[in-house]
């Protein structure tokens, strides 16, 4: 087992933790259409914060919970703060959250 799984599976908690106080998360599902963008970050599609919540943090708890190999790099955070660059600080504990995620997931 990766030594990373843990504290991964901490971070995810955090983003969504994040993601709920900014009042992001959602109850409803995009659509199946939305979901099966072709883009990166379903851009054409989703927002970032829908993005995190229905494909980044399920396709990351998959990777975590059946032991896979986990990604080399991680640049969620970058991703982060060109779409948020207008207004920044309300999403800073989001973009810490992230960066903390892209740091772990570099670690090895």
């Amino acid at each position: 087992m990766d030594e990373r799984l843990p504290a991964l599976a901490d971070q995810l908690l955090q983003i969504e933790r994040e993601l709920r106080l900014l009042g992001w998360w959602s109850a409803q599902a995009p659509s199946a259409e939305a979901l099966a963008s072709q883009e990166p970050f379903c851009v054409d599609t989703l927002s970032f914060a829908q993005w995190l919540q229905w494909i980044f943090v399920p396709r990351m708890k998959l990777i975590i919970e059946s032991d896979a190999v986990l990604p080399a790099r991680s640049g969620i955070r970058p991703m982060a703060e060109m779409v948020y660059q207008g207004n920044l600080d309300p999403v800073l504990p989001l973009l810490a959250s992230l960066a903390e995620f892209d740091r772990i997931i570099e670690s090895a």
